[in-house]
């Protein structure tokens, strides 16, 4: 069912000129080996915390310089690395993060991981990175979905968080880029990412990207650099930062983990893709559903001053962030200028629809017209 020729040329962005990978790729293909004895007995599915309870089994693949090999699923393990990894100097690292959940006939649903592979494959270009093979990836992901199947929740706003990674592995001490490359990806059976609504700091001093950075890449020295201001935002009672602009502080980008919308009256707003802000998948999902709805988007440059304004006079309605782990996650506060712009719930009304509207996509109880959904199904595995 699976079976194909996957015949494409690895891009590989620092310029170098590979050979073709041909591999007649099938399931099987990928090694799998089966962990002896599950962990899930230990896991209390009715108290998930985001981000720290792992399933079975990860995927791992390894770039020599050429090509990808070494396709494997195996139980999951620390992986040891040398100190001069060049990862852990020169910020070779980028990552994703994607969703699974159960069909009411308990089939496995993923959740675009075409488009959740291209913005992979985006990332590794910027960050001086082979491309990985797109086919082999929805592949990869639907055997390691389909091993740990049991480990996907099914209490509503929880799902199995995956998280895929790729990093640099020449052990080397020098400024270049490494020329072989490890892919992992990783299961999380998790609850909802915010438990609560959000409150947000309107940054004014440190930036998150700049006009031909890195801001649009997955890439983990975003997160690194933004770690410093949120704890500022922390300890001054929020929950998130609201990044500006790197030029004027006027125009809003993102939140730490979300992309932001901000509901009119009349319209919906959100910063535009400039390069400097991720392009979110949930934020695209969304923007296809507003539309599907008649109701106006407006993808542009957005400046603080015109949301304080909305909110004085009343036309601004909500806010929201939007996110793969958050779905959407509601702002009931935003501290700019030495004020707060306070939001009542009782108007929550799109995001709370939006929000179903997408978990249900998700978990197939609405039907999929755009055809986001990825069904797992697949003959049993061979596995050694």
């Amino acid at each position: 069912m699976f079976e194909k020729l996957l015949s494409s040329k690895i891009r590989y962005s620092c310029g170098k000129s590979l050979t073709l990978f041909k591999t007649k790729f099938m399931g099987n293909r990928i090694s799998i080996h089966k962990i002896r004895q599950s962990r899930i007995a230990e896991v209390d599915f009715n108290n998930i915390p985001f981000g720290k309870i792992f399933a079975d089994h990860m995927f791992v693949a390894d770039f020599d310089g050429q090509q990808w090999k070494n396709f494997e699923i195996r139980p999951l393990e620390r992986i040891p690395f040398h100190p001069a990894n060049m990862a852990w100097h020169y910020g070779q690292a980028i990552f994703e993060g994607m969703k699974a959940t159960l069909s009411e006939d308990g089939t496995p649903l993923l959740f675009r991981p075409e488009d959740h592979a291209q913005r992979l494959n985006a990332s590794a270009r910027r960050m001086c990175m082979p491309e990985f093979p797109e086919d082999v990836f929805v592949e990869a992901l639907s055997q390691l979905v389909q091993l740990d199947k049991a480990w996907i929740p099914t209490m509503d706003d929880s799902s199995l968080y995956i998280r895929p990674l790729m990093i640099a592995t020449d052990e080397h001490v020098g400024v270049r880029s490494s020329e072989t490359f490890k892919l992992m990806v990783m299961n999380l059976p998790s609850g909802p990412y915010y438990s609560k609504p959000v409150s947000l700091l309107v940054e004014e001093r440190y930036v998150r990207a700049v006009d031909g950075g890195v801001g649009e890449a997955k890439a983990a020295g975003n997160y690194g650099a933004s770690l410093y201001p949120t704890k500022l935002a922390k300890d001054k009672g929020y929950d998130q930062v609201m990044w500006m602009d790197a030029h004027e502080f006027k125009y809003v980008q993102e939140v730490g983990t979300m992309n932001i919308f901000f509901v009119l009256k009349d319209k919906v707003l959100t910063p535009n893709l400039s390069g400097t802000i991720l392009r979110g998948i949930t934020r695209e999902s969304i923007i296809t559903l507003l539309k599907d709805k008649g109701i106006s988007v407006e993808e542009r440059p957005v400046s603080m001053e015109e949301i304080h304004e909305a909110f004085q006079n009343g036309t601004l309605v909500e806010v929201f962030g939007a996110g793969t782990a958050a779905v959407i996650a509601n702002v009931n506060r935003i501290g700019y200028k030495g004020t707060d712009l306070h939001f009542s719930s009782e108007k929550w009304t799109l995001s709370r629809q939006l929000k179903s509207e997408i978990n249900g996509i998700r978990k197939g109880r609405i039907p999929d017209i755009h055809g986001w959904i990825h069904p797992v199904v697949l003959e049993e595995a061979a596995v050694i």
